[in-house]
């Protein structure tokens, strides 16, 4: 596990847009409580490969079983950069979780899960992002935003009929109209 202190210290590169990395996984990969998007990135931030996978509720929060699933992901979707002097792609970790965007020692776990299989998969390690109903955050950095947020579209939309079903129209847009003023909270 590595505390905040640590993580800050180890010389993670800093995203230059840390919101569209975030929104394009978002939009990607749709992810939900308990789910973890490992992405690789270009030397221009550019997604180069990604996949996504649920958190098995019965493993604890342990590093270990967090690096090997984190690797066995890497392998499947993009060949290792071992023989290379220095690394050239950064492999970046989204993990939607509920509860709020203070650090956990789960997320001290998958941080030392993802610097580890960087080391083994020949990548450079970077951020690591948290994905809560609040909105995003990239710990060790103190950037984050509101949306996208671990609430999935189709709640959101459910929230939006909801509303629009208890809600009186003034304007006869109906769904739409209450989709929009959900979107816009």
């Amino acid at each position: 596990m590595l505390e905040p202190a640590e993580w800050a210290s180890a010389g993670i590169p800093l995203l230059r847009s840390p919101r569209e990395v975030v929104s394009g996984l978002h939009s990607r990969h749709r992810p939900t409580p308990a789910t973890a998007v490992v992405a690789v990135l270009d030397h221009e931030e550019r997604l180069t490969a990604s996949a996504s996978f649920a958190r098995r509720a019965t493993v604890a929060a342990d590093g270990w079983e967090f690096r090997n699933a984190l690797l066995g992901q890497l392998r499947r979707v993009i060949p290792h950069d071992l023989r290379r002097r220095t690394p050239v792609r950064t492999a970046v970790l989204l993990y939607c979780r509920d509860g709020d965007e203070r650090w956990t020692e789960e997320d001290g776990a998958w941080m030392w899960g993802l610097r580890d299989a960087c080391t083994l998969h020949g990548l450079r390690c970077g951020a690591y992002i948290t994905l809560t109903r609040g909105g995003w955050q990239v710990l060790g950095e103190g950037r984050g935003g509101r949306r996208p947020s671990s609430l999935s579209e189709p709640a959101l939309l459910a929230d939006a009929v909801a509303e629009h079903r208890t809600a009186p129209t003034r304007s006869g847009g109906g769904a739409v109209e209450a989709l929009r003023r959900t979107a816009a909270r």
